[in-house]
């Protein structure tokens, strides 16, 4: 059935309709195809830049969607979950989530020509709170997870000497009594080599959030070359990034293939993968592995971040984002199983050698990969070699994540504000130094001696709270509010033809509902944050809570401003 979409007065982030009486309805083009009322950004009378080609868009969405989360939190999930099982939820979840979702945020990108929050202002003006909490999420985001970049640059700095620091007791910051050189299995009381360097010389961690103990002067500085190589790649916008992705989105996949054809030849590999891949069929009768399966799809790719809608908005009006949805999702998933093979392989040569079994050498989170694996590097004989190739991937997994958000961020400010600012600042390259600026110095604190605590309970509220809200509130938004009827016109005006019944019984049925479902089982699941057996004060998780809030709040302020400013019903409004 043929749906028309009538035109909404594009309502700003400041609530004020659009007057241009000149701007066609939604479904109008111009002579070259576009939608002809978002053929500008946000500053009037500059042409929105758009990707060289078609690859650079791919590899960043690429760049974006593989991460750090893809080496360390899917293996976990996989063993944690049943093996081999966890991959037959997962992969149905990758079907019925995380496609139809993607393609979704691209085509809303792509039509709009717009960054998140004047993008889903213009598709529902009622939840355009939704666009700025995006912003909001990303800014926070970004300003905590370059500190995994200066991590990464600090190991990497340091396995370059004749030993690798990692590997023995025999250093200042060991406590001798309680340190073991490999993995202490069932002996609680020892700690391996790798955790206290990870602890005592890269952390030189506190006993609490409320000792900060001062700034980690080594950190800090890494922290600034991390801020000064994310400026650089992407301080010309998309005509930058776009070259930069050809090198870290494509080398980490050369490194990740040299290790698995180094790791499978060790002993014990076979015994670890097999432990990774072997299914424990009862799992799948459990809740709470389906809910696993579908959060880390939904993580993984990054929807609700505004990072995709941001990308797609420069892109070619009629670019092929159907074909590019099914290259980027399913390169993300194939990445997680390549890197849990290449993780566990390497936890079985570790368990052969220390005569333990696998899962006393599992874990997750960071330790997997900035203690496990370093452990692992250091028996290698041509570790000299792999250590620095490994650091230097991680890298580059993180840079290309980094990217995205921070140009999120830089995206709302240009199209709010950029008639304004670019008069007074010259040049957009300024704003976004800015914007690096202001963002590494608010990720200081995360580099003190006390800054892991920070950093853990930002991330919990962050990533796990306030993410599964904003998600559920933009699938309402687009799915049920603006409608699929309408979301399949504006996807056929862009590629010629509509979506087919998989997506649209998706975003009209099943998406919201498995959102909804992770974010009802998220709130049950609920635990504080805590970071190994430390539990944080009550001020501390106040503190997230607030950080939490001040994510969200914009989508009832968003609602509540557009109801006041336009009188009229909830039904009027929407439309």
């Amino acid at each position: 059935m043929s749906v028309e979409i009538r035109c909404q007065g594009t309502m700003g982030v400041a609530g004020e309709n659009d007057t241009h009486s000149n701007k066609p309805c939604c479904g109008e083009r111009d002579s070259d195809g576009r939608a002809s009322h978002v053929r500008r950004s946000g500053h009037a009378g500059a042409e929105r830049p758009t990707w060289s080609g078609r690859l650079e868009f791919i590899l960043a969405s690429v760049g974006y969607a593989v991460g750090l989360g893809n080496i360390w939190r899917f293996p976990y999930l996989c063993y944690r979950s049943g093996g081999g099982a966890f991959v037959i939820p997962y992969i149905i979840m990758v079907f019925l989530c995380g496609i139809p979702l993607l393609f979704m945020e691209f085509a809303i990108g792509q039509y709009t020509h717009l960054g998140p929050v004047h993008a889903l202002a213009k598709v529902c003006p009622l939840f355009k709170g939704v666009g700025v909490a995006t912003v909001v999420i990303s800014f926070i985001f970004s300003t905590y997870h370059n500190v995994l970049m200066s991590w990464a640059l600090f190991y990497l700095f340091n396995s370059f000497g004749a030993t690798l620091p990692w590997q023995s007791c025999n250093n200042t910051w060991n406590a001798v009594l309680n340190c073991s050189t490999g993995f202490p299995g069932n002996a609680t009381h020892l700690e391996s080599s790798s955790q206290q360097y990870f602890d005592h010389r890269l952390l030189e961690k506190t006993n609490g959030i409320e000792d900060n103990g001062g700034l980690r002067w080594e950190l800090f500085g890494f922290l600034l070359m991390a801020w000064v190589i994310v400026y650089l790649c992407i301080f010309k916008g998309v005509k930058s990034t776009g070259k930069v992705v050809y090198f870290t989105a494509l080398f980490p996949y050369f490194i990740l293939f040299a290790l698995l054809i180094n790791n499978v030849q060790l002993p014990g590999a076979r015994d670890g993968i097999l432990y990774f891949v072997t299914p424990v069929w009862s799992k799948l009768f459990e809740v709470k592995v389906w809910v696993h399966a579908a959060a880390q799809v939904f993580n993984s790719i990054g929807i609700a971040f505004g990072s995709l809608i941001s990308m797609a908005s420069y892109n070619k009006f009629n670019a092929n984002i159907l074909r590019d949805t099914w290259i980027v999702a399913l390169t993300n998933s194939l990445t997680s199983v390549l890197a849990g093979t290449v993780i566990f392989s390497a936890i079985g040569y570790m368990a052969h050698i220390h005569n333990l079994p696998v899962d006393n050498i599992a874990t997750d989170g960071p330790g997997l990969v900035f203690v496990v694996y370093p452990e692992v590097l250091s028996t290698m004989s041509a570790y000299h070699l792999w250590a620095p190739l490994f650091f230097f991937m991680l890298l580059c997994l993180g840079l290309d994540s980094q990217f995205a958000t921070v140009e999120v961020v830089v995206t709302f400010i240009k199209d709010e504000f950029g008639s304004r600012l670019l008069p007074f600042i010259k040049r957009e390259e300024l704003l976004t130094l800015a914007v690096c600026v202001l963002c590494f110095l608010l990720g200081i604190p995360h580099v003190t001696k006390g800054g892991i605590y920070v950093f853990q309970l930002m991330d919990h509220y962050t990533a796990v709270v306030s993410l599964m809200t904003l998600a559920f509130a933009e699938v309402v938004a687009v799915c049920w509010v603006f409608g699929v009827s309408r979301l399949s016109v504006m996807i056929k005006t862009m590629l010629g033809k509509p979506p087919n019944i998989y997506f649209r019984v998706c975003w009209a049925v099943l998406c919201p509902l498995l959102v909804l479902g992770i974010l009802i089982t998220s709130i049950i699941q609920y635990k504080p944050a805590h970071y190994g057996k430390y539990t944080y004060p009550l001020w501390a998780e106040a503190v997230g809570w607030s950080v939490c809030l001040f994510s969200i709040m914009w989508i009832p302020i968003g609602a509540i401003q557009e109801i006041c400013n336009n009188k009229g019903t909830l039904l009027q409004i929407r439309k």
